[in-house]
């Protein structure tokens, strides 16, 4: 088992990867908390409660069900989930523990930020995507309509638990959807990870626990190292937007239903690999191998029959644009990125029409 520490101005927490991660919550059972909860979905409870409460020795604490999808992803849940709080009794000392993916992990992490004000956190994550990113640093919310996280908060975990057996029970295609999260790690961070991935990404089923965690330790460490350096995204945690002004867009424009968050960031990789051969930034070498390993990972949902214009128009939304300029986090090659805002749109356009001719 592996810890890492993030570190930021006034708070520091460790991030357990590893088999055996979720025992290190047993240092809550004594902690006066009045109470604990979990938030969590019902068919991950039930394969997997068995297991958590054993290791946890949370046996008192009380899940909370949240049904699966994007969609619980709303301040209509967050009322829901805090009612139910309220009614349980909870107060201003018990604990929420996330349980779950993204979307859990997310909503759970703000229900926890504004509860009472605020009580305790503990980011449990039981997907790749999580365990990788989206339950380290602390960033919380839910969606708006069709914009996603707009509502939402920093609100830092007091633990992340990432046990790497409960990835065992992913179906092939959310597990490979969190792959794609991995190699954009792989992108920031440099030729060792990227290396790595070559060589073993495609001997890295769910149930190969010992090759695996690893490269999610390593994965893990460069969301850390990010966010230990910039905790609320003033400049340098951008670089972790690889991949995902696209990615969102593509989302948002299939409301949702077409691809896992992991399988519109691989698109958002290829697109924005592309984006910087137009700009003259990345050498096509290291762009093939950049896309090669993107493509490695497997296959992605179709993309030819999106309307352009459609995706074009949803860019300037992200919620990273500043007065309608988009930040582009643009690979220059692996290891280094760099942030670009004034890109002529007929290069966008020509990107997006490059990737979708060879979709």
């Amino acid at each position: 088992m592996q810890r890492l520490r993030v570190k930021g101005g006034g708070f520091h927490y460790d991030v357990e990867m590893g088999r055996g991660a979720w025992r290190s919550l047993r240092q809550f059972r004594d902690a006066g908390y009045s109470s604990i909860f979990i938030v969590t979905e019902k068919l991950l409870w039930q394969r997997w409660s068995k297991l958590f409460l054993r290791d946890s020795g949370l046996r008192k604490a009380r899940a909370l069900f949240v049904p699966a999808g994007e969609n619980s992803k709303s301040l209509n849940m967050v009322g829901r989930v805090a009612g139910k709080l309220l009614e349980c009794g909870a107060d201003r000392r018990s604990l929420l523990i996330a349980l779950g993916g993204g979307v859990v992990g997310d909503l759970g992490g703000f229900v926890a930020s504004t509860y009472m004000r605020g009580i305790d956190l503990v980011q449990a994550p039981t997907t790749v995507v999580a365990q990788v990113d989206s339950a380290i640093g602390g960033k919380t919310g839910v969606n708006l309509g069709a914009m996603k996280n707009l509502v939402g908060s920093f609100y830092p975990p007091r633990l992340v638990v990432a046990e790497p057996l409960v990835l065992t029970s992913l179906a092939p295609r959310a597990f490979r959807s969190g792959l794609y999260e991995i190699v954009k790690h792989a992108i920031l961070s440099g030729r060792t990870l990227f290396r790595e991935l070559e060589e073993k990404l495609g001997s890295l089923p769910s149930s190969n626990i010992s090759a695996l965690e690893p490269i999610l330790a390593s994965a893990a460490k460069v969301k850390v190292d990010v966010v230990s350096r910039d905790e609320r995204e003033a400049h340098l945690r951008l670089v972790l937007n690889l991949g995902h002004t696209f990615g969102h867009a593509l989302e948002e424009v299939t409301a949702y239903r077409r691809f896992l968050h992991g399988e519109a960031v691989g698109w958002g990789l290829l697109l924005i690999i592309r984006l910087g051969e137009r700009l003259k930034l990345l050498r096509p070498r290291d762009a093939e191998r950049m896309a090669r390993l993107v493509r490695q990972v497997g296959p992605l949902p179709p993309l030819r029959d999106l309307d352009p214009k459609r995706v074009l128009r949803l860019l300037p939304r992200d919620k990273k644009a500043i007065g309608g300029r988009i930040q582009w986090v643009v690979p220059e090659r692996i290891g280094k990125v760099r942030i670009v805002t004034d890109v002529p749109p007929a290069e966008v356009a020509g990107a997006f029409h490059d990737v979708r001719q060879t979709a």
